[in-house]
């Protein structure tokens, strides 16, 4: 009777993998980016006067790539909305044409979901409230503006719900709208659909983490919640300075002692590099 092969489970492999940075850089740049009002040049300015020559066209990997994988890694540490949306849609500018970014935000400020639309008609806000109805309980009261479109979606999809769209009433979400456009605003232009609503959610990620609704370093002050929540940034002189040699770069361990595993987060930003950064602008 011949034994039977038994096959190893494949090892898991990093999300950075491919890449010639550090995560800890790819991290610190995707969170600047993300949380500042800068352009990728900008943030190439930044990181060329810390002693890391890396381009422009790379962050914007970085940003298109990194933002989706720790929206979704953050999910299991996010807290159920409330029970009173503040619903609204406003305008951003995508390759030269208007487009429509539905936003929800609770009583506590949380950013509920945003979805970018070429279209405001009945069909993209059905599409928003089902996507926002995935976070968690349903509203019981939803404050829009007088939008035609909200109360037939509202009748079918949250019978039970008061609507609300008395005038001043959805102040709140109009206010927040000028963060993401303070964001937008440096800017040349987005280009792409999938780019408006990608820097969008992982402005919502940084906007939520901020304010308190991930439970993700509930301990600290709400200013240094990113970068505690961050793998750790590396030192200027840990890596290649443009036209110079190769450095050795920080290491980054990876064992229950040393790097505890706190939260999903830390799980999916476990890190599977080795010590030194290979020489180059990166991909």
């Amino acid at each position: 009777m011949m034994a039977r092969c038994l096959r190893r489970p494949p090892a898991p492999v990093s999300e950075f993998a491919g890449f010639r940075f550090l995560p800890g850089v790819i991290t610190l740049v995707v969170r600047w980016y993300l949380r500042f009002a800068l352009s990728f040049r900008d943030v190439e300015e930044l990181l060329a006067e810390r002693g890391i020559d890396v381009d422009h066209v790379p962050i914007f990997r970085w940003v298109q790539r990194c933002t989706p994988l720790l929206v979704e890694a953050a999910r299991p540490c996010r807290r159920r909305p409330g029970s009173r949306w503040f619903v609204d849609e406003t305008y951003v500018e995508i390759a030269g044409r208007w487009a429509y970014l539905y936003r929800a935000v609770d009583q506590h400020g949380q950013v509920i979901d945003v979805l970018v639309s070429e279209r405001r008609d009945q069909v993209a806000a059905r599409r928003f409230f089902i996507r926002a109805l995935g976070h968690g309980r349903k509203p019981v009261e939803v404050t829009t503006d007088k939008a035609p479109v909200y109360p037939r979606v509202l009748d079918e999809l949250l019978p039970e719900a008061c609507h609300v769209d008395a005038a001043r009433e959805n102040n709140r979400i109009e206010s927040d709208h000028s963060r993401l456009k303070a964001r937008l605003r440096p800017m040349r232009g987005l280009k792409r659909l999938r780019s408006a609503q990608t820097i969008s959610a992982g402005h919502s990620l940084v906007q939520n983490i901020r304010r308190g609704p991930y439970e993700l370093a509930t301990d600290a002050e709400p200013r240094l919640r990113l970068r505690s929540r961050s793998p750790n940034s590396p030192a200027p002189s840990d890596h290649q300075a443009g036209g110079g040699s190769a450095r050795p770069a920080p290491h980054y361990a990876t064992g229950p002692a040393s790097h505890p595993r706190s939260s999903p987060l830390d799980e999916r930003m476990e890190i599977h590099e080795p010590a030194t950064s290979a020489p180059g602008r990166g991909r």
